[in-house]
C-alpha cells in the first residue's frame, strides 16, 4: 500500500515537470474570403415620428398654429403633444408657468412648446424588388 492519502496523479509530486514557455502562435496572412468576424445581426432600424396623442396616427412634425389631426381633428399644438406636458408637474408643465393652461387638448400659443418626438422600430417590410415579385409569381395559382 502507499503511503499517500490520495493515490490521484499529480497529487504531490515531488518530481514535477517544468513547463515549456508559452510561445504565441504567429500571425496568419489576412485572407478574405475566410469568414474571421462574427456576423453582423440583422437590426432593425429606428426613426422618429409625432403620433397624436388621442388616436395614435402618425402625423408631420412641422406643427403650425391651426394643425390638425388627419384622423380624429384634435388640435396638434396643444399641451398634450408637448415635450414639456407632464400631469404630475405643477400646471401640468414641466416648465414655469404663471397661470394654468386649460384645456390641455386645445391649440393654445405657448411659447415653450416644441412636439413630442418618439423615437420607434422600422417594422414595416421593405418593398419587394423586381426578382423577388417574380419568384412570388411562380408560385400563385
Amino acid at each position: 500500500m502507499s503511503d499517500r492519502k490520495y493515490s490521484q496523479r499529480g497529487y504531490q509530486e515531488s518530481d514535477k515537470k517544468e513547463r515549456a514557455p508559452h510561445t504565441p502562435k504567429p500571425k496568419e496572412p489576412f485572407d478574405p474570403r475566410i469568414p474571421r468576424d462574427p456576423r453582423t445581426p440583422n437590426m432593425m432600424a429606428f426613426r422618429e415620428i409625432f403620433r397624436c396623442a388621442r388616436c395614435g396616427s402618425i402625423e408631420s412634425a412641422d406643427i403650425l398654429s391651426l394643425s390638425k389631426c388627419s384622423k380624429c381633428a384634435v388640435d396638434l399644438r396643444a399641451c398634450i403633444h408637448c415635450v414639456s406636458f407632464d400631469p404630475g408637474a405643477r400646471f401640468e408643465c414641466q416648465q414655469p408657468l404663471k397661470a394654468r393652461v386649460s384645456p390641455k387638448d386645445v391649440a393654445n400659443a405657448c411659447p415653450s412648446f416644441s412636439p413630442r418626438l418618439r423615437v420607434e422600430k422600422e417594422t414595416s417590410s421593405p418593398k419587394p424588388t423586381a426578382a423577388r415579385s417574380a419568384f412570388d409569381d411562380l408560385f400563385k395559382s
